[in-house]
C-alpha cells in the first residue's frame, strides 16, 4: 500500500491519499465528492486502472529568454500532487511522460507563456503538467486545451520563494470532450499566484484546484468564468489548505447557465489550520440564469482550527437575470439582445480583466457573445 492519512483530516479533503489507482474503491456516485457527478459520463476514468489512448499534443508558443517547454520522464520532477481520488491517481500512474515547463531563477519573463494541448481523439487517455517556477520569477503562463478528448489530467504547478506567476487554463473542448482535472498549486515564502480558470468547452469537465502553502507571505488568488450551454455538466472544486502562519486566499468564481439541462457545481473548502495564524481568506461564487431549465449548485465551506485569524469568509449567490438592469438599458434604446450582451458581458467583466493578454480577452468576449447568439438571448 502507498497509502497515508492527514492528521488531522479536514471537512472535505478525503483520507485516503495515494499514488496507486488500486488503493482506491470504485466510483458508485454516491460518495459526497461525487454526488453531483453524471458518473456514467466519466466512461473508462471511473472503471480503468490504467488508461492506453493517445495523450494530448503539446504545443508551445514562442518563448521568452529564461523559459523551457520539454517532455521528461515522471522520475525527473518532485511530485506535489499527492492523489486523493481514483481518477488523479489513475493520470499519475497512466500518464507516460510529463511535459515540464521551466522558467529559471530571476527571470522575468517579457511575453506570456503560450501552450496549446490538443486532444488526440476519444480514447480515455492520461496527461500530466509540470510548471516550475524559479525563486523570484515572474511570469504568465496560458495553457489553452482544444480537441477531443477522454481526459484524466493532472497539473502540478511550484511558484519558489518571492515568485510571481499569472497562470490561465483556458477549455474549449469539442463538444463530445470529458475531463476530470486536478492542478495543484504550491506556494512558496512571500510568492504569489494568480490562476484564473476558464471553462467553456466539453461535454462534462470537472476541475479540481488545491492550494497549499511552504511558507510565510504566500498569496492564492483563485478566479473562475465559465458558460454552460444545453446538456453540459461543468464543476468545479477548490480546495485552500491554510497551513502555515501569515498566507492569504481569494477566490472568486462565476458562471453563467443557459439551455436546458445545462448543469453547473461549485464547491469551495478552505482549511485554516491551527498553526495558521494570521490567516486572511475570502471565497465567492455567483451564477446567473439565463433560461428555464438550467441548475446551478453552489456549495461553500470553512474550517476554522484558529481564532487568531485576520479574517475568513465565503458567499454565495445564484439568480435569474436582472429584468431591472435590462429595463433600465432598453428604455434608452439599446434593443434588447444588445442590452442582454451589455448585462452578461459585465458580469463577466471583473474575471476576464484578470486575464493579461489582450488576444484572449478579446477572444472570451466574443465567445460569450457567440452563446447568446447561439440561444437567441
Amino acid at each position: 500500500m502507498t497509502t497515508e492519512a492527514m492528521a488531522p483530516p479536514s471537512t472535505k479533503s478525503q483520507v485516503l491519499r495515494s499514488f496507486d489507482v488500486t488503493d482506491f474503491p470504485a466510483v458508485n456516485g454516491l460518495e459526497e465528492e461525487w454526488r453531483f457527478t453524471p458518473i456514467k459520463r466519466l466512461k473508462d476514468l471511473v472503471t480503468a486502472t490504467t488508461l492506453t489512448g493517445a495523450a494530448p499534443g503539446f504545443a508551445p508558443g514562442d518563448l521568452p529568454a529564461g523559459v523551457s517547454v520539454t517532455q521528461v520522464d515522471a522520475g525527473k520532477v518532485e511530485a506535489v500532487l499527492k492523489p486523493f481520488d481514483r481518477i488523479s491517481a489513475l493520470a499519475y500512474g497512466a500518464a507516460a511522460s510529463v511535459t515540464l515547463v521551466d522558467v529559471a531563477a530571476d527571470t522575468v519573463a517579457s511575453e506570456p507563456v503560450v501552450i496549446r494541448v490538443v486532444g488526440q481523439g476519444a480514447e480515455a487517455a492520461a496527461a500530466r503538467t509540470y510548471v516550475r517556477l524559479g525563486n523570484f520569477a515572474q511570469a504568465t503562463v496560458v495553457l489553452e486545451q482544444v480537441g477531443t478528448a477522454t481526459l484524466a489530467d493532472n497539473v502540478e504547478v511550484v511558484i519558489g520563494d518571492g515568485a510571481q506567476l499569472t497562470f490561465v487554463t483556458l477549455t474549449e473542448w469539442d463538444a463530445e470532450t470529458v475531463q476530470a482535472q486536478h492542478i495543484k498549486f504550491k506556494v512558496g515564502r512571500d510568492a504569489r499566484v494568480t490562476h484564473v480558470q476558464v471553462s467553456l468547452g466539453g461535454s462534462l469537465l470537472r476541475q479540481f484546484t488545491s492550494v497549499e502553502y511552504a511558507g510565510r507571505g504566500g498569496e492564492a488568488e483563485l478566479w473562475g468564468l465559465y458558460f454552460a450551454d444545453a446538456g453540459q455538466h461543468i464543476e468545479h472544486r477548490q480546495l485552500v489548505d491554510h497551513s502555515v502562519p501569515d498566507c492569504r486566499s481569494y477566490v472568486g468564481y462565476r458562471g453563467a447557465l443557459q439551455g436546458r439541462s445545462a448543469h453547473t457545481v461549485w464547491v469551495g473548502d478552505v482549511v485554516i489550520r491551527a498553526a495558521a495564524t494570521g490567516t486572511e481568506t475570502y471565497e465567492i461564487n455567483r451564477n446567473l440564469l439565463l433560461s428555464d431549465g438550467a441548475r446551478a449548485d453552489s456549495v461553500p465551506n470553512l474550517e476554522i482550527e484558529t481564532g487568531e485569524v485576520i479574517s475568513a469568509g465565503h458567499a454565495s449567490a445564484t439568480g435569474r437575470f436582472d429584468d431591472e438592469q435590462l429595463f433600465y438599458l432598453m428604455a434608452r434604446g439599446i434593443p434588447e439582445f444588445e442590452a442582454r450582451k451589455l448585462v452578461v458581458r459585465g458580469f463577466f467583466a471583473e474575471l476576464i480583466n484578470k486575464i493579461p493578454v489582450e488576444e484572449l480577452r478579446e477572444r472570451l468576449g466574443d465567445a460569450i457573445e457567440a452563446r447568446l447568439a447561439k440561444a437567441g438571448a
